[in-house]
């Protein structure tokens, strides 16, 4: 039995081309007077994606089998990159260390977790961001931008540490920007490709999922 994960990025280019997103596991409960009521299974969205989409030729049904080979199909985890959802602003906007609240200093803490604030004036949730992508991490205090060399990034953790000596006093806003991957898992331990169906335009199916802790 394993729950292994390699930290590997998916390839890029068949990752742009997949489909999918996030889904929610709501319960909704019909009421005799045509009323109903619903309710949340699920804190947080989790992710399904089809790679199969983003399929283009032969070299990328190779590089497709070979990946998969080499994790095993469903048996180890690997970095996903959403075509869509990949960092901290939206698509076309530069990332900035100002870009999410991560926290609130109280003059002791100095290990941080990435969080991603999803809003309007309507709802909002708040997504645990597990995989940044090395080297993409900035980080500010009260919007002043710390040097990258005052903090430490676990990539494969999803958390910052700041240095000692800058600990964030009582009050003071911790935030960041980052680009990030998600992790997921192929869900099928089988890949049916027929060279002739994807000549005529038809992709195999490469269903992915997101792991959650």
């Amino acid at each position: 039995m394993t729950n292994g994960f390699h930290e590997v990025q998916f390839p890029l280019r068949l990752s742009l081309g997949a489909s999918g997103g996030p889904g929610r596991r709501t319960d909704i409960v019909a009421l005799s007077n045509g009323g109903e009521t619903r309710n949340a299974r699920w804190v947080d969205a989790r992710r399904r994606y089809d790679a199969g989409t983003g399929l283009r030729g032969l070299e990328d049904l190779y590089q497709l089998t070979a990946f998969f080979e080499a994790r095993r199909g469903q048996l180890y985890g690997f970095r996903f990159r959403d075509p869509v959802d990949h960092a901290s602003v939206p698509p076309g906007q530069a990332v900035t260390a100002i870009d999410q609240q991560i926290g609130t200093g109280d003059g002791i803490q100095t290990v941080f977790e990435l969080t991603k604030s999803y809003a309007d004036t309507g709802g909002a949730t708040v997504r645990r961001i597990e995989k940044p992508v090395e080297g993409s991490v900035l980080l500010a205090v009260d919007g002043v931008v710390l040097d990258p060399g005052n903090y430490t990034v676990d990539p494969a953790a999803g958390l910052v540490t700041i240095s000692p000596g800058l600990v964030p006093a009582p009050g003071a806003v911790v935030t960041a920007g980052y680009e990030f991957d998600i992790p997921v898992r192929f869900d099928t331990d089988r890949i049916e490709i027929s060279l002739a169906a994807f000549k005529a335009g038809t992709a195999p199916s490469v269903p992915l999922v997101e792991i959650k802790p």
